[in-house]
């Protein structure tokens, strides 16, 4: 296994294993001896950074989640796992009752919610810290002020350590990391957004996104990196879901534009003369590129995990890392 640092204060900064697992799934889909054992391979591996959210996985029962914190929590127990392993979690888009959704009834991003929410996740997990916290969703109800210092309270009291932000308009996470420093508050450190080598397109609406997708890693996203060194970007789907080795799994109809034939033509190229597969080159695209970027990739087997750790040693030379980054 290979690590990389998060966060820049010494009280809080930790090194994470350069490919983290989602446990999206875990406790729901994937029943409790598949995901235990997919965990006890990942640590066996080196891994020791793992995500979820409290509101995983809602939408498979109607109910507003929580069962993906619970079955790690239930597993941190039974293994004696301590603060060795760094599990991140997220609150903002809990469903308030069952039967909702993030994009009619969230829990959003005020004082209050932050506070209880994160209280709930940490009984849930068994931990007295959240290594990470992420605010999930926007909240465009709540002053981004209230959201910023009711954070910096978590971290200031030890019961979180490192902050991050999902699924925001850049311009958003900017304003409230400005807030932060000005007020002389920790601020967002690790960014979590869909990003793979297929990009989708940026003005797709959705209902979360009325104004496209601004939960996708778009290039002003990539170039906010790139001038803010210290960031890290968290890369959720970065297979889409199976789609680019699964015929049962089509590309969703975002993608469907004139990049995506060419950047698949490449991969496969890349795939062809490494012996890797498609799904081995992306994450090692990832992982060895300029920018911080760590992959999150879920798995609901053993073996499924196996395919996505081999690609932690897969180097791929200047000239594959140039041709899959300019294809379009």
């Amino acid at each position: 296994m290979k690590y990389r640092t998060i966060g820049t204060d010494s009280k809080t900064r930790r090194e994470v294993s350069v490919l983290a697992l989602g446990a999206m799934l875990f406790g729901s889909r994937t029943d409790e001896k598949t995901s235990f054992a997919v965990l006890d391979r990942y640590v066996e591996a080196g891994g020791n950074f793992i995500d979820t959210s409290d509101n995983y996985a809602f939408w498979t029962d109607g109910g507003q989640g929580g069962q993906s914190e619970a079955l790690l929590g239930r597993w941190r127990r039974s293994r004696g796992i301590g603060d060795e392993i760094v599990i991140a979690t997220k609150l903002g888009a809990r469903p308030l009752a069952p039967g909702t959704d993030y994009i009619d009834n969230p829990e959003g991003l005020s004082a209050k919610v932050i506070r209880e929410a994160s209280e709930r996740s940490r009984d849930r997990l068994g931990v007295e810290k959240i290594d990470l916290l992420y605010a999930h969703i926007e909240d465009r109800t709540v002053a981004p002020q209230e959201t910023v210092e009711a954070f910096g309270e978590l971290v200031a009291e030890g019961s979180v350590g490192l902050l991050g932000v999902s699924n925001h308009a850049i311009w958003r996470v900017e304003r409230a990391r400005a807030l932060a420093t000005a007020a002389g508050l920790p601020g967002y450190e690790v960014l979590q957004y869909h990003h793979s080598l297929l990009r989708p397109r940026a003005d797709v609406p959705s209902g979360l996104f009325p104004e496209g997708g601004l939960g996708a890693a778009t290039g002003e996203l990539l170039s906010y990196l790139r001038a803010e060194p210290a960031l890290t970007l968290v890369a959720y789907s970065p297979l889409l879901t199976g789609a680019y080795v699964r015929q049962d799994k089509p590309l969703a109809s975002d993608y469907d534009h004139p990049g995506t034939p060419a950047r698949l033509a490449v991969l496969r190229e890349v795939a062809k003369e490494t012996g890797a597969s498609l799904n081995q080159v992306v994450l090692a695209w990832q992982i060895g590129g300029e920018l911080p970027v760590i992959p999150l990739a879920g798995a609901s087997s053993v073996a499924q995990l196996e395919e996505n750790l081999a690609a932690v040693e897969l180097e791929l030379t200047p000239d594959q890392r140039g041709r899959l980054d300019t294809a379009h």
